[in-house]
């Protein structure tokens, strides 16, 4: 089996709030995330796809095309968007890192051979980010 990783990158806004809390109790758990007035980061998007190299080409899938699809159903979606307010996904969960994660499977695997994705990792910041390998849906 081999595994192959097409990195992408996208900017976002959003703010991570129960609606039903105050805002000293969203401050307290969320802390900066809370932020009335947003707050945006640079993302970087890993996904992984795993298979058995064609006899011909030499490729799981061609990566070109994996770019592509990642273009057209993830990034175009959410690149410079607030994902609170113009992404279907936002307006009913938080807008985690980890929700997004579960979203953006949910979104490639509909487009992928059935088992040939393997992993989504999305890079928060330099030092937060969260994996995925499709164990449930939203």
């Amino acid at each position: 089996m081999v595994y192959l990783t097409r990195r992408e990158h996208f900017n976002a806004a959003h703010k991570i709030y129960c609606k039903h809390w105050d805002e000293e109790k969203n401050k307290a758990v969320f802390g900066k995330c809370a932020n009335a007035n947003w707050h945006g980061h640079n993302y970087d998007l890993f996904v992984t796809v795993k298979g058995t190299p064609d006899p011909e080409t030499g490729f799981i899938i061609n990566a070109k095309e994996l770019g592509a699809l990642i273009q057209d159903q993830i990034i175009e979606k959410l690149d410079h968007k607030n994902l609170n307010l113009d992404v279907d996904f936002g307006k009913e969960i938080q807008p985690t890192t980890e929700n997004m994660c579960i979203w953006i499977w949910d979104e490639l695997a509909k487009h992928l051979p059935a088992g040939m994705l393997y992993k989504v990792k999305l890079q928060e910041t330099e030092n937060i980010f969260a994996e995925y390998f499709g164990e449930s849906t939203i």
